[in-house]
């Protein structure tokens, strides 16, 4: 399977505006060698800011420029940007409603040896929990680069979260559109709906063509718009399968299960299991091995499912 980088296609991308609207400005955290937006800093450096390791400035200086008229982009692990700078983010952002483009690297447990401490597996549950808001989790670099795309050109504050490694290619040569608010189907099936976001994404469609051997056909659903999410599309799968496993590299709690669970309680309730971090810590370790150490590789996925499904005659029958 191909891999391509989302922090090279964030790069790449950011150039590629920075030519077109000489109102996108880039800032960074002393990290822009890792986020890569040293490639637009090369370019265009009277429109790059280093604010160096200060990331509460570095948002406030974004809201500042924002308000001025500017677009301004600001990056650097996901830690640090959602982490040390929220209450930046909560009022000077957030809640001024302002144009602000947070672009996180280094999300998730598979930022690896550099343990706990610097894997960010509350981010999305942060930032989704912020009024005005929006949370996006691409699923590879072509979407990555679509994104990155298309915030530029809508108005109000945005979180993008990226990866420190590369990720399987999934959107090559399909007729594909990014949409905020639009979740996309990958696979279908009729047993049950596997929902995912980022790495999973893959992962869950690997876990599909496991299952289908066995004879189970799973729907998978790139979620990438975590906030605003597909609710029809939820409702629509919830109604079609009847049961939803939802895979993310995040905590189960606040991240894409949680918000998946909040739909479903309230429009259509079935029954909803949640792969994700469960209530703890990553530690230090090779991505592919934390990866197995939390159970989310694409064998631990179809296993789960097969335990949902043996839940699902019993909740069918609870719910009449």
């Amino acid at each position: 399977m191909e891999k391509a980088s989302l922090r090279e296609a964030y790069g790449r991308t950011l150039i590629e505006l920075g030519r077109e609207n000489k109102d996108i400005v880039v800032l960074d955290a002393d990290l822009s060698g890792s986020t890569k937006t040293k490639m637009f800093a090369r370019e265009f450096p009277e429109r790059f800011f280093n604010m160096g390791i200060a990331e509460q400035d570095m948002i406030g200086t974004a809201a500042g420029l924002a308000a001025a008229g500017k677009i301004p982009f600001a990056s650097t692990f996901a830690i640090f940007a959602t982490g040390r700078a929220w209450e930046q983010i909560r009022q000077s952002v957030a809640y001024a409603g302002l144009n602000v483009k947070i672009v996180a690297s280094h999300g998730g447990i598979t930022v690896g040896d550099d343990g706990g401490s610097h894997q960010a597996i509350e981010d999305v549950g942060l930032m989704r929990i912020l009024p005005n808001m929006t949370v996006i989790v691409p699923a590879d670099a072509i979407e990555m680069a679509q994104v990155i795309r298309t915030i530029a050109y809508s108005h109000g504050p945005v979180y993008v979260r990226g990866s420190r490694i590369d990720f399987p290619v999934i959107y090559k040569d399909k007729n594909y559109q990014f949409q905020i608010g639009k979740g996309d189907i990958l696979r279908e099936g009729n047993d049950l709906t596997i929902v995912a976001m980022g790495l999973m994404v893959h992962f869950a469609l690997e876990a599909a063509s496991i299952l289908s051997l066995e004879g189970i056909e799973a729907r998978v659903i790139n979620m990438s718009s975590v906030k605003p999410i597909d609710k029809e599309l939820i409702i629509d799968s919830a109604r079609k399968t009847g049961v939803i496993l939802t895979v993310e590299e995040h905590l189960t709690i606040g991240g894409l299960g949680s918000a998946v669970c909040e739909v479903v309680a309230e429009d259509y309730p079935v029954l909803v299991r949640r792969m994700g971090i469960k209530d703890r810590f990553g530690i230090s370790g090779k991505p592919d091995k934390l990866l197995s150490y939390f159970h989310l590789t694409p064998k631990d996925i179809a296993e789960e499912a097969k335990q949902v499904l043996n839940g699902k005659p019993r909740l069918l029958r609870a719910i009449g």
